[in-house]
């Protein structure tokens, strides 16, 4: 699986769309949302409890060795994601 060196971009909508907890892609009109069939929705924190599952299975030693590159890099894209959806998350105001 060869992504040819094309990196995709966070766009700032599906970043803001994912920070409201809304799935990725969605539509952001009542209108367009009601016409959108159901289906399956991914957040920002399932990406972050899936970054937190690499993480233990690595720690507990669930890859083989030749699987730990594409594990790497598939955990090094989804925390470069998370960083950007991060930095997109406008500033709360302390309650």
């Amino acid at each position: 699986m060869s992504d040819d060196n094309q990196e995709k971009t966070v766009d700032a909508a599906d970043a803001a769309t994912a920070l409201a907890g809304e799935p990725l892609g969605t539509p952001n009109g009542t209108e367009a949302q009601a016409e959108a069939p159901a289906g399956p929705d991914l957040t920002v924190q399932d990406l972050q409890a899936i970054k937190s599952i690499i993480d233990v299975a690595s720690q507990r030693g669930a890859f083989r060795p030749n699987e730990m590159m594409t594990v790497g890099q598939t955990y090094n894209k989804l925390e470069q994601f998370l960083e950007a959806v991060s930095k997109q998350q406008p500033q709360q105001p302390a309650s």
